[in-house]
């Protein structure tokens, strides 16, 4: 298993999140138990998804924060994107609004297909 822990970027955000290759990614969300978020477009998201992901785009400011605060503060919550960038900008922001365990697809969907191949 490879785990990399990425540290707080800023002062400003507590904790850390932890970004993980594809592998490790899979089998912890087929354990079940998380709360898989991809944070692309709406459009983006139709065009292809991993399985019981729920689509709340980073991009809409306003309904992502409610959208996120629906969520189990508590729980593993488990985030994706494109490439690894937006979501990676998603997890800074949950870790300032209270989420503990939050963990990032390294390389966002783009490297999971990869992956696959």
């Amino acid at each position: 298993m490879f785990w990399k822990t990425r540290s707080k970027q800023d002062t400003d955000t507590p904790g850390t999140f932890e970004i993980l290759d594809p592998e490790t990614y899979e089998k912890a969300i087929e354990k079940g138990n998380v709360q898989l978020v991809d944070v692309r477009t709406p459009r983006e998201f139709k065009g292809g998804h991993l399985g019981q992901a729920v689509n709340i785009d980073f991009f809409r400011t306003g309904s992502f924060r409610l959208e996120m605060e629906k969520l189990d503060k508590t729980k593993p919550l488990y985030l994706y994107c494109r490439s690894g960038q937006r979501s990676q900008k998603a997890a800074r922001k949950l870790l300032k609004w209270g989420f503990t365990e939050v963990y990032d697809l390294e390389g966002g969907i783009l490297n999971w297909v990869q992956n696959k191949k």
